[in-house]
């Protein structure tokens, strides 16, 4: 028992085992560490993302404010209400979110005007005034005319778009050329939903409202400009949310919106809107179990990569240890082989050794005597001979080395051969053997005689004394030779069967503890391979074993 705990496989399995527990917490370490990644990146990106489901969701209206609106430009001031109404529909369909368009149809003057802005002999004023939108009523389009103001006052959007122009024409610098997004924003007005827009003059007529600021012109000039003004509703945006996994909710809500619902239940952000929408924001909301779904679906494949390093780390462990294992067992089994063969040397040089001493040292032997001494060098030199000859032959079948001869034998006659041998070398051993199915049978007697007598000789040796018996049969079927040899022996346990036809594999019991190399079965499993045939074993313990093997027959 001492020995047992002192051997390398204690020692092996206990590192083995400090190595699963440490990778086991290193595992489940780096799941908690990458779960608390996958959570804080989530979390971060519930804040981030919005960025990109604002940019999504406002894209229509950057392309109303950036392309649309410069069109009312294309027209030089000359749109008339016909004209007006027909853009005005295109932008109320592809914009949804335009409410409502009123058209100020206006002229710029060098006389006063009774409605609008005049400021030195500058005047800007509308000549009429239409509104356009879906739920208008046809008798409402109109809503001034110098005719008919129907009371109508011009109001704050025209008005402050007049200022910003009369503002721009008074600085601007006649010897240069004014850039386009220096016209766009000093010919647009943006407030909440609502952005007025004023076509931009060329910049010949730019040059002349600076003269008509300055002087009374003759004749005097009138030009035609053009000024919409858009109401926008917010709440038509169309909201595209780009990560439906992450964002349960999103809502436009006014800037001053405070949810009563501070659970801790919830996550929410939020974001202001652009432009004429400054007034309103974007506000997301999901359940913390809402967003859980998507840190587990970012988690997952985490864990599984972590799982498959992690696997091919305990494989590659595992492998180390076998091999290890295997090579520790190889070098016992070696180890084994060489002190069991050399005591198989050392007994029969003994005898030969002793035997030559007493011819040497006697004066003179007797024919009693020289056919004893005879008969055990004889014998003895047998021993050497066959265990030189089963080495040399299993090295020869293992290498391929020797080539199978094919010769017709009586398969009774061999069976009988080799029980007659046997019986000469046992007296005590019994006998019984049948054939059925056939007579003759093509093979290389000479290793089919080593296949019989390494099963013989080891039925006997693991036999008690009192069931030395083996029967043999060998029967054609199906047009394969079966042989059996069956004993009655001490048989092999269940956890050995698969190991018994391994080199210098032995089963430690009474029988073995002397004069076993651990080779015989293993040459019995490369005689049959290298007969293409197949051995197969099957054993109860204290009650016996059974050897099959599988030959081709030829006839």
């Amino acid at each position: 028992m001492i020995a047992e705990k002192k051997t390398g496989y204690r020692k092996n399995f206990s590192l083995i085992l400090t190595f699963i527990i440490l990778m086991s917490v290193l595992f489940t370490l780096s799941l908690y560490l990458a779960y608390n990644f996958s959570k804080k990146f989530i979390e971060s990106e519930f804040v981030s993302e919005k960025v990109n489901v604002l940019e999504q969701t406002i894209k229509p209206y950057n392309d109303f404010f950036q392309k649309k609106l410069p069109e009312v430009s294309y027209y030089n001031g000359y749109l008339d209400s016909a004209t007006a109404s027909n853009f005005v529909d295109t932008v109320l369909q592809e914009y949804p979110f335009v409410s409502r368009v009123v058209f100020y149809d206006s002229e710029v003057k060098n006389t006063p005007v009774n409605d609008g802005l005049n400021t030195g002999k500058f005047s800007f004023g509308p000549k009429d005034i239409y509104q356009f939108g879906p739920l208008i009523p046809e008798d409402s389009i109109l809503l001034f005319s110098r005719a008919n103001t129907r009371n109508f006052i011009v109001g704050d959007d025209f008005n402050a778009l007049a200022l910003k122009l009369a503002s721009y024409i008074e600085s601007l610098d006649t010897n240069k050329v004014a850039s386009q997004d220096e016209l766009f924003s000093n010919f647009s007005n943006v407030r909440s939903n609502k952005i007025t827009y004023l076509n931009i003059p060329r910049t010949e007529d730019l040059k002349m409202y600076k003269r008509m600021l300055r002087a009374k012109l003759d004749p005097q000039p009138i030009y035609q400009q053009d000024m919409l003004s858009f109401h926008l509703d917010p709440y038509k945006l169309k909201i595209i949310n780009s990560r439906p996994l992450l964002y349960q909710y999103i809502k436009i809500q006014p800037s001053t919106y405070d949810p009563l619902d501070t659970s801790e239940t919830y996550l929410s952000t939020e974001i202001t809107l652009p432009g004429a929408f400054s007034d309103y924001k974007l506000y997301f909301l999901s359940s913390k179990s809402f967003v859980d779904r998507e840190i587990r679906s970012y988690f997952l494949p985490i864990a599984a990569a972590i799982l498959v390093f992690y696997g091919i780390v305990v494989l590659v462990a595992f492998l180390i240890y076998r091999n290890l294992n295997i090579n520790q067992r190889m070098f016992k089994l070696q180890y084994d082989f060489v002190n069991n063969l050399t005591h198989e040397f050392k007994t029969p040089v003994s005898v030969i050794k002793i035997a030559g001493n007493n011819i040497k040292s006697a004066t003179s032997l007797s024919d009693r005597e020289l056919k004893l001494y005879g008969k055990i060098l004889d014998e003895e030199a047998d021993k050497l001979n066959g265990l030189m000859n089963k080495l040399l032959a299993f090295t020869q079948i293992e290498n391929k080395a020797i080539q199978l001869n094919q010769d017709e034998i009586y398969i009774e006659d061999f069976i009988e051969s080799t029980v007659e041998s046997h019986r000469l070398k046992h007296p005590d051993f019994d006998f019984t053997y049948e054939v059925s199915g056939f007579t003759t049978f093509v093979t290389d007697p000479v290793l089919l005689g080593s296949l019989f007598d390494n099963l013989a000789e080891n039925a006997y040796k693991y036999s008690p004394p009192e069931r030395k018996k083996l029967h043999i049969s060998a029967r054609l079927i199906k047009g394969r030779v079966v042989i059996r040899f069956t004993d009655h022996g001490i048989g092999i346990p269940s956890s050995e069967i698969n190991n018994i036809f391994k080199k210098f594999f032995r089963i430690q019991n009474q029988y073995n503890q002397n004069g076993s190399v651990g080779l015989g079965l293993a040459f019995c499993k490369e005689v049959v391979n290298f007969m293409k045939g197949e051995i197969t074993v099957k054993s109860r313990v204290n009650k016996g074993t059974e050897f099959k093997i599988v030959l081709p027959y030829n006839d």
